[in-house]
């Protein structure tokens, strides 16, 4: 099948350049999924649809590099709190969840996402070891495991809402031999890799040592990567308590080796200029989720300096249950003024920059620039159309600014996955979509007795 984008302002965010590949007058031709070629003006080539946006923006569909998409039902808890009891509030109701249940969270976040824009998720699932609370900054390391199946349903429910992800496990490496962590982490990564690769993008580890009792939980998570070929992204100095001590935990990483392995740091807010200097000189990047570190009273992460320094940066929207709406609009506004009031200079958060953070700045730190993140041929056709007019938001003095600053969910008119039409004006055209729906109401209720959000 082929398609033709016709009379749209293209953002195409080329790789190797800051400039943002804008186009006043694009067409982009894709065929069989793939971008086949861009051009401006008249097009040169025909195709079986043709698809005039007439006038509207088409750029890449958003990438968020750090999220968690079983939490759309968990939305509104934990409000009064920061990292450590908002996670008791809405861990400890995941707790009490089925492998069915996540499956179905899992699936209605995934269409969450796609519905605002967002089309490659680096997706962390809830770990075979449910949550404990947190004492002294680390947790004891001693409650129980569920089934592999609680991991597998979470990535069924991503493929089977359409969305391109990043499986992320947890190794859970305080319960039982070391030979069990491995064969558990073996079995999730697995079931991944049988999963559609167009989708499954890749396999990767919920980095844990920032909370684990374990002194030997860097080793193992290193051991794992070499051993299974994934990536690591660990939450790591995201809280602004126990600062010290989650500080101490960078020489686990550091002195096991997963910078040089290209470990990507989550939140990276508590850091201090030999910390940035020696991730850097590591080779690791990090992920920046400003509405979440926002809505946690976490702090501001120093992401302006970071880059200057030589850090890839990617952004995520986190979770829903921590970023309330789905809106990677807002959550590069966010981003855009924190920076501003923290450096009090306009220049430390530009536009520009925010945006390529959110699409190919993520697809890189992922390790999957090669097929999402811009508008490039030879890539996935994953793009979102964007209407300036409805509402009207006025000229257009500089568009990709105003494509940042001045767009929201409500200008969104259709997002496409692989040139397909995946969500109309906000509503999804996967035939799951109403029983995901149904089935995430009905979580208070079945909740009620086994553990229920407070």
């Amino acid at each position: 099948m082929s398609l033709l984008v016709t009379h749209a302002r293209l953002i195409t965010i080329p790789a190797g350049t800051d400039d943002p590949g804008y186009i006043d007058d694009g067409w982009m031709l894709v065929e069989d999924g793939r971008i086949a070629a861009i051009g401006s003006g008249t097009p040169s080539v025909t195709a079986e649809e043709t698809l005039d946006v007439a006038g509207a923006f088409v750029a890449p569909g958003f990438v968020s590099s750090h999220s968690h998409l079983f939490t759309s039902g968990l939305r509104g808890l934990g409000v009064a709190d920061t990292l450590y009891g908002w996670c008791d509030s809405m861990l400890g109701t995941t707790a009490h969840m089925t492998a069915e249940q996540m499956y179905w969270s899992t699936l209605h976040g995934s269409l969450d996402f796609l519905s605002h824009g967002v089309t490659t998720a680096y997706n962390f699932t809830d770990p075979l070891q449910a949550w404990e609370s947190m004492v002294d900054g680390k947790r004891v390391g001693n409650a129980p495991l569920r089934t592999i199946e609680y991991h597998t349903r979470q990535a069924d429910g991503c493929l089977d809402a359409g969305i391109r992800f990043v499986d992320a496990s947890g190794m859970d490496v305080t319960v039982g031999t070391r030979g069990d962590v491995f064969d558990r982490f073996a079995a999730e990564v697995a079931h991944t890799r049988t999963l559609d690769p167009a989708y499954a993008l890749g396999a990767s580890i919920m980095g844990q040592v920032q909370w684990s009792p374990d002194p030997e939980a860097a080793e193992l998570e290193v051991e794992a990567m070499r051993r299974f070929g994934v990536t690591n992204q660990a939450h790591f100095l995201e809280s602004p308590e126990a600062i010290e001590h989650q500080q101490s935990k960078f020489a686990l990483y550091r002195d096991a080796g997963a910078l040089g392995l290209g470990l990507m740091f989550g939140h990276f807010i508590q850091t201090t200029p030999e910390i940035i200097a020696e991730a850097v000189a590591g080779g690791a990047s990090m992920s920046w989720q400003p509405a979440s570190n926002g809505r946690l009273a976490s702090g501001v992460a120093l992401v302006p300096e970071m880059i200057d320094s030589g850090m890839r940066v990617g952004v995520g929207l986190d979770d829903q249950a921590c970023t309330d709406v789905s809106d990677p609009w807002q959550n590069m506004r966010m981003g855009i003024y924190m920076q501003r009031a923290r450096t009090k200079d306009p220049l430390s958060m530009m536009p520009e920059r925010m945006l390529r953070l959110h699409t190919l700045g993520g697809a890189e730190i992922m390790g999957v620039d090669d097929r999402v993140g811009s508008l490039e041929v030879g890539k996935f056709a994953d793009f979102v159309v964007v209407d300036p007019r409805h509402p009207d938001v006025g000229p257009l003095w500089h568009p990709v600014r105003s494509y940042v600053l001045a767009m929201s969910p409500r200008n969104l008119v259709g997002v496409y996955v692989g040139g397909t039409l995946v969500s109309d004006r906000g509503v999804s055209t996967n035939p799951l979509a109403e029983e995901a729906s149904a089935r995430l109401h009905e979580l208070p209720a079945q909740l009620v007795g086994r553990g229920h959000p407070h």
